[in-house]
């Protein structure tokens, strides 16, 4: 039976709720250790799986030596003293039993053991590398510790974490955000495994959320045949009637205008005074770099969002990529189109909203 759910991720900005200075940066050093310990404790976790795996490609060992992955209690042949889950949550503990919640460590080690399950086959055949974390990694959490409550004005959340307390700040979001949490707080959601990220001394709430799948009355034998391309970023075809979604002028002249503008501001961080570091004579560059970013990620969820409503709207239950796989072989060949068109970020989109509609996505 196909899944009817979907886990939905919103981020949302978080303070600590603490008022006493010290207090508060008590509560900050905690975090930043908690953070340092995740990211190493991810790599280890990793690391062993991956051992485990290659045990028995390394043909210059004995051939009497087991290579079982399995528990030697339950299996003769094992090599195990336990479940093969259950040998990386040790090693987490070794290292960080009592300087990391139980709840981290247990979250971590699922999270990450199901994470290299998806790609194992693809380590097997050397397609793919090794996941590497780094120090900025989001701090995991079970969903069963997130108890929300209302805050004195009903405007925004509290709870407490790992006996540290946060409050949400929405601010004016127009997003779906506060109708989220408000469903969760009730128990109508549930909430998933989800984490805090800590970016430049901010802190965000990644926040995991398991929805029905929206129902519409699509049919499958309808078939929206959409086109990728940089003249138009989306065309597409449903029965009769043809659509474009977003044009040349609107995306990528936009990006290339803001690409032109950091390349002026490289050329003139070249008579910057100095004394400030490096950091203060680029920051221009690195506003423009985000700027790029930002623009070309707006763009590409209002198409995708556009796509999906019109499927939605002529009951189109297949969306059909045409010949989307040899657009992409010509695009590894054009130095242009490879930087300034994104081929594969408007498809993720794509798939992810078809998915939460209920629209089957095939590419040609």
């Amino acid at each position: 039976m196909e899944n009817d759910t979907i886990i939905l991720t919103r981020k949302v900005q978080i303070y600590l709720d603490c008022d006493d200075k010290e207090q508060r940066s008590a509560y900050f050093k905690q975090l930043f250790e908690w953070q340092d310990m995740v990211y190493r404790g991810a790599n280890m976790v990793m690391t062993h799986n991956f051992i485990q795996e290659q045990i028995k490609d390394l043909i210059y060992l004995r051939d009497d030596i087991k290579l079982k992955l399995a528990d030697y209690k339950k299996d003769p042949d094992g090599i195990f003293t336990s479940s093969k889950i259950n040998t990386t949550y040790r090693i987490l503990s070794l290292y960080f039993k009592g300087k990391l919640p139980s709840g981290i460590i247990s979250t971590m080690n699922m999270t990450l053991n199901r994470l290299y399950s998806t790609d194992r086959i693809a380590y097997w055949k050397g397609e793919k590398s090794l996941r590497n974390y780094k120090k900025d990694m989001p701090i995991p959490f079970g969903g069963q510790f997130l108890k929300l409550r209302n805050d004195e004005k009903g405007q925004n959340f509290k709870f407490t974490l790992f006996k540290i307390p946060f409050r949400t700040y929405l601010g004016k979001d127009k997003s779906d955000k506060k109708v989220l949490l408000q469903r969760a707080l009730v128990g109508q959601i549930k909430v998933c495994a989800s984490a805090i990220q800590l970016v430049k001394g901010k802190l965000f709430l990644l926040l995991a959320l398991k929805l029905p799948k929206q129902v519409h009355a699509l049919k499958e034998h309808i078939i929206a045949e959409a086109s990728l391309s940089v003249e138009h970023p989306i065309t597409v075809t449903i029965d009769k009637d043809h659509f474009q979604i977003g044009d040349k002028e609107e995306f990528l002249y936009r990006r290339m205008a803001i690409q032109a503008a950091r390349c002026r501001a490289q050329k003139a961080a070249v008579f910057n005074i100095g004394g400030h570091g490096r950091k203060k004579k680029l920051k221009n560059l690195d506003h423009f770099h985000e700027k790029q970013r930002r623009y070309v990620d707006s763009r590409l969820h209002m198409y995708s969002r556009r796509l999906i409503d019109l499927c939605v709207k002529f009951g189109a239950g297949t969306l059909l990529l045409v010949n989307q796989s040899n657009k992409e072989e010509i695009a590894k060949d054009d130095a242009f189109l490879l930087r300034n068109w994104s081929y594969y970020g408007l498809m993720e989109k794509i798939k992810y909203k078809a998915n939460m509609a209920g629209v089957n996505v095939i590419i040609e």
